[in-house]
């Protein structure tokens, strides 16, 4: 005995939607000249990709200017908020966030209005433009998404703060950040070539200086010492007390007049270790001069230097971006 089934598909089949038939078995016996039908018999067509129509669509809101989406997930049963970035994003950035929350979302596909598949490349931005689907394993939601010209007006602080924060994260992209740290680290390896010569040089002059403000030092100690050998001498030896008292009362004096007049040169006071250091400060520029050493190169070079470590440290550390560089030297 001889028989067949006979199926008719159905158009919703196009989608990669699963059908279900009821068909009749149909037998002819051998030298009979019609069929009969001898029972129904069901049969389903699986296919790859199974969907089923959700109970409510989604809707796309925006929160601080920013579009926020409602998705409910498969295993947890629970509907979580994932926060849309539509410069920033792409399709493909969306599903993972999605598989990321729920490990049970195993197939998330986005349709646009057409009923054509979205890639994994395309902005959110471009697929925000119009209606879309979003399909989660076999099920299907209908995402509307409000009009352009609907966004919530930014007036409010919070508002303008999250455009700005927007605009912030679009301009300063991971890759502008590791070029322009890449450039500061050469200036910087430059600047630190430049300076080292210069370095050597100005630590040999400073020592020299140093050593002659310390022999003006010496040679102050053995003028007083002197001094008061000399006016003991002529106390006891040759004139009397009498005669020398008015003598080193003015000696004291001018020493007095001579302090006085340090301060009306210097505007400082005469103390012995900033007497020592504008010696010594004196002594190398002096120096400095005879052997021909740039000191308006090297502090130029100087001030680059400590404005690129400054912009190393602001880019090393992006939450010190907006922070002004008075706060940075303190710190």
């Amino acid at each position: 005995m001889m028989s067949f089934m006979l199926l008719r598909l159905s158009s919703r089949s196009r989608l990669g939607l699963a059908s279900c038939f009821r068909v009749r078995k149909l037998t002819r016996s051998p030298g009979a000249s019609q069929c009969r039908a001898s029972g129904p018999v069901s049969v389903c067509l699986l296919s790859r990709y199974s969907t089923q129509s959700a109970n409510t669509d989604l809707s796309v809101c925006y929160r601080y200017g920013r579009p926020v989406l409602s998705v409910p997930l498969p295993s947890r049963g629970e509907v979580c908020l994932f926060s849309i970035r539509p410069m920033l994003m792409t399709a493909g950035c969306f599903i993972r966030d999605i598989q990321a929350e729920d490990p049970g979302a195993d197939a998330v596909v986005l349709l646009n209005a057409d009923g054509n598949r979205v890639s994994s490349t395309t902005l959110m931005d471009t697929v925000l433009d119009s209606d879309f689907q979003l399909i989660i394993n076999n099920t299907s939601y209908n995402v509307h998404v409000p009009g352009r010209e609907s966004h919530e007006h930014v007036t409010g602080l919070d508002d303008m703060k999250s455009v700005v924060q927007m605009l912030h994260a679009a301009l300063h992209m991971p890759q502008h950040q590791l070029t322009t740290h890449t450039q500061l680290l050469q200036q910087l390896d430059d600047l630190t070539q430049r300076l080292a010569p210069m370095e050597k040089d100005r630590a040999r002059l400073m020592s020299e200086a140093a050593s002659k403000a310390s022999m003006v030092g010496w040679a102050g100690l053995a003028y007083l010492s002197l001094q008061g050998g000399f006016l003991a001498y002529l106390t006891w030896y040759v004139f009397a007390w009498d005669v020398m008292e008015p003598v080193t009362y003015f000696l004291t004096y001018s020493s007095s007049m001579m302090f006085f007049g340090y301060y009306i040169l210097t505007k400082q006071d005469c103390m012995l270790p900033d007497v020592r250091d504008r010696q010594s400060l004196h002594n190398f520029y002096k120096k400095a001069k005879i052997d021909k050493f740039n000191i308006d190169e090297y502090n130029r070079l100087k001030d680059q230097l400590a404005e690129v470590e400054n912009d190393l440290k602001r880019l090393q550390k992006p939450i010190r971006l907006q922070q002004p560089l008075e706060q940075l030297q303190s710190t």
